[in-house]
């Protein structure tokens, strides 16, 4: 969950909370502009930097990153991108979100081989469980779930929407605002930061993102998109895929794999917080955004899970 945001020469930017990154420039419209990305404290935990950087080339390959220079043993180089950091603000107008549908659908047609892929979900969700139970204490809040309560919302997760039939594709599975680049002379947004890139479910990604919609460092779900503003970018989203008119079922259905699906982005990206609680040196309160997604995991469950597939 790196972010970047607008910066002075020289200037390490403040808006990332996995990763350090600095820009380096001469020129004072940065067309020279380089950045170097140093990995935060443990982050190895959470992300498979190996991957990260076939994930980068894959992207760049087919349009969709900036050029990947080096790297080296804790971090990497690669070229800055044009165009400005997006807010909450910005990805609620249909104008842009539009675009931002756009480009998902872009990305969600690439294929880096021919074989069947697997959704990454479970196995990270576990990865991250399993780095809680063993090396973790959640109890160091009352407000986090007991260890036992995380384990059967975990398995209840994976029964519930494995079942759902969503497509794997290729994701970013980070989108949140600051991960979206807009160039407003190209009229064009791009995707940046890829640690968290690879096969999952379509639904996961839409969902993910519907999620960011509240913001990270002032969290308001009362920003979660109305169901109206939902179907109108899946709308676009879909038209963008199939290269054609879609029909209202396909929407509706899309619509209820993809509000399921943010249930297991709140999971996720808790246990990601706890994790980075206990390891990175970056100035966050992760625990209190761990708190955020859980209650609010526990608060839409009960509507969620009443959401029907159209017949």
């Amino acid at each position: 969950m790196a972010t970047d945001a607008s910066f002075d020469p020289k200037q390490r930017f403040t808006d990332g909370i996995t990763n350090k990154l600095v820009a380096c420039y001469v020129e004072e419209d940065m067309r020279d502009c380089v950045l170097v990305r140093v990995y935060g404290e443990r982050t190895e935990l959470l992300v498979d930097r190996e991957n990260e950087v076939r994930n980068f080339q894959l992207l760049r390959a087919h349009g969709c990153a900036p050029k990947l220079y080096c790297t080296f043993q804790n971090g990497l180089c690669y070229e800055y991108m044009q165009g400005v950091a997006l807010g909450p603000e910005h990805i609620r107008e249909p104008r842009l979100f539009r675009l931002i549908a756009l480009e998902m659908a872009k990305i969600h047609t690439i294929h880096a081989n021919g074989s069947l892929p697997r959704p990454t979900l479970w196995h990270k969700m576990h990865n991250y469980f399993t780095l809680v139970k063993s090396e973790i204490n959640p109890s160091l809040s009352t407000d986090v779930p007991k260890v036992e309560v995380l384990e059967q919302e975990l398995a209840w997760l994976k029964e519930h929407l494995s079942q759902l039939e969503s497509p794997v594709v290729f994701c970013h599975n980070d989108l949140l605002c600051k991960n979206i680049i807009y160039d407003s002379t190209k009229g064009h947004v791009r995707f940046i930061d890829y640690e968290y890139a690879g096969y999952n479910y379509q639904a996961f990604d839409i969902g993910n993102h519907f999620n960011e919609f509240a913001g990270v460092n002032e969290v308001d779900y009362c920003q979660y998109p109305t169901r109206e503003t939902q179907l109108q970018w899946l709308s676009f989203y879909l038209q963008a895929q199939k290269g054609m008119a879609v029909t209202a079922g396909e929407v509706e259905r899309l619509y209820v794999q993809v509000n399921k699906f943010a249930l297991a982005s709140h999971f996720f990206w808790a246990l990601w917080a706890l994790i980075q609680n206990q390891y990175s040196t970056i100035n966050f309160d992760f625990l209190r955004y761990a708190v955020i997604r859980f209650n609010q995991y526990f608060k839409v469950k009960p509507q969620v899970s009443a959401l029907e597939m159209p017949k």
